[in-house]
């Protein structure tokens, strides 16, 4: 019961802050409906990324697993920005995609990041502090 309230309040902190980062990007870069589409989107990355904690809290050594998974998410966004920048820049001039639908995909990276970076915070600081086992302590 205990991952399962660590999931919940990792999923509620980790919206927050997605959610925080998305409405400042909008005001910084003054946009319009288009961020619509990162909203939903940062909600579906919270999801995703509560999941893969959740499930991660249940391995043999969870405090591990649980810095792995950090690092493959976060991989995830820089694979997705080296795959825009190679794909804007290899379509002919004519078809580049606009500097609109760049700043949404670009939009997306920020808040997606701050999520898996408050998930893994919340869920490790909860894993640390229920590290100690059964019967290590001593007996006075």
């Amino acid at each position: 019961m205990r991952k399962f309230f660590t999931s919940l309040f990792a999923f509620i902190l980790s919206g927050l802050a997605g959610v925080l980062v998305v409405q400042e990007l909008a005001v910084i870069t003054g946009a319009t409906e288009e961020y619509i589409l990162v909203f939903a989107a940062t909600v579906m990355i919270v999801i995703v990324v509560t999941v893969a904690f959740f499930l991660v809290q249940f391995r043999a050594e969870p405090v591990r697993a649980v810095d792995r998974m950090l690092r493959w998410l976060l991989a995830t966004p820089a694979i997705i920005v080296i795959a825009l920048a190679g794909w804007t820049f290899s379509v002919p001039a004519e078809n580049r995609a606009t500097a609109g639908n760049l700043s949404i995909v670009a939009g997306l990276i920020p808040p997606g990041a701050a999520a898996i970076i408050v998930q893994w915070l919340f869920v490790r600081w909860r894993l640390k502090r229920s590290s100690a086992a059964f019967g290590r302590g001593t007996t006075a």
